[in-house]
């Protein structure tokens, strides 16, 4: 078993099994996978999030192996990469409480509490056209290497999201940002519980979150210029050398990023 506990769980779970408590906490629901839940709720006047995992069965590892995927069995991965984040200086969660019990991977229990990152709102919803026009080219620009660095922070250490769209960066909304520039707030990165972490990230993975970032920027109205100035950013060289040294790589993100359009206009998650 693995437990870490903060305050103010520690104290208020002290003499209660810390398993039972968390897969108890109610609130407002919003993801239920079956084996795994993500609830927001309210405990000694502050919020968080609670991600419950109650084991995916043999069939779900199964399927994972077959398509030569590593299955994601609980909390713990997500616990293990907030931790990688901050230590790489990338905003992110901040844990609480987490929990891991049971010998058996497809049966073992696991939760994980983060603080509620409020008020923010997904950079896929506080952009458009619109917002981008207003900000201007600098401060556009300057938006754009924040979110080259942080790709090149994560992939030249060795991780590597797998769910890397806009919607998973949060920008944070709070009243004493108001007059502070979009690109110089807190933007927080989400949703990690897929995330992997290795010495060297494979340039497949690379690619993979690249072209999902490429796709839903170029969704909210981030344009050529713009993914000109992340390559700049991301490869830290000059733009044409870049271009030049990473023509296979950029290819590659384009296409994968027009399958991912395509793909949402099959699924009707747009036109």
């Amino acid at each position: 078993m693995k437990l870490f506990l903060a305050e103010p769980f520690a104290s208020c779970w002290a003499d209660n099994d810390p398993f039972e408590a968390a897969f108890s906490l109610t609130g407002e629901v919003y993801r239920d996978m079956g084996d795994r839940c993500t609830t927001r709720f309210e405990f000694d006047a502050s919020a968080y999030f609670v991600k419950t995992h109650a084991g995916v069965g043999f069939g779900e590892i199964l399927k994972n192996l077959l398509y030569l995927r590593i299955p994601v069995l609980g909390a713990e991965n997500e616990y293990r990469a907030i931790g990688k984040l901050q230590e790489l200086g990338v905003d992110t969660m901040t844990p609480v409480a987490f929990g891991r019990q049971g010998a058996n991977p497809a049966s073992e229990k696991s939760f994980l509490i983060t603080e509620a990152l409020e008020p923010t709102e997904p950079l896929d919803e506080y952009c458009n056209p619109q917002v981008l026009a207003s900000m201007g080219v600098t401060e556009r620009r300057a938006l754009v290497r924040r979110l080259a660095k942080v790709s090149r922070t994560l992939h030249d250490n060795g991780v590597n999201h797998r769910d890397y769209y806009l919607c998973h960066f949060l920008l944070d909304t709070s009243d004493r940002y108001t007059s502070v520039p979009v690109s110089q707030r807190p933007i927080y990165v989400i949703d990690l519980h897929r995330m992997q972490m290795r010495h060297r990230t494979p340039r497949r993975w690379r690619e993979k979150d690249l072209s999902a970032l490429y796709y839903s920027a170029k969704r909210v109205g981030f344009d050529r210029r713009d993914a000109l100035c992340f390559i700049r950013e991301y490869k830290q060289q000059p733009l044409q050398q870049a271009l030049d040294e990473g023509k296979d790589i950029w290819s590659s993100v384009r296409l994968e990023a027009g399958k991912l359009h395509e793909k949402g206009v099959r699924k009707g998650y747009h036109s």
